[in-house]
């Protein structure tokens, strides 16, 4: 899958900062903090893959919020599509 370690950074779409603060009240510094959790799911996005391959993250903030996260990797550095809060769902996933 994905190794994290080889990861170098995040990338971020000007507008999607903005859209996912606004939307889900969720910042960019939170969003990040995801893949830092040592409990974090990561799988392959199957249903939205049209140009690039996509994930979906599911983990805990260090505030322990619960995010369910839309990226992909660009080079060596993770691309944020989208961050929200994780529902019910989503959150079973994790506790897995």
């Amino acid at each position: 899958m994905i190794d994290l370690n080889k990861i170098l950074g995040f990338e971020w779409d000007k507008w999607n900062i903005y859209k996912n603060y606004k939307k889900h009240d969720i910042t960019p510094n939170e969003t990040e903090e995801v893949f830092l959790d040592e409990k974090v799911k990561i799988k392959k996005d199957i249903k939205h893959q049209e140009q690039e391959e996509r994930f979906i993250a599911i983990g805990k903030t260090t505030q322990h919020k619960m995010l369910f996260i839309v990226f992909t990797i660009r080079k060596d550095k993770i691309r944020i599509i989208s961050g929200r809060m994780a529902n019910k769902k989503e959150k079973g996933v994790y506790q897995k």
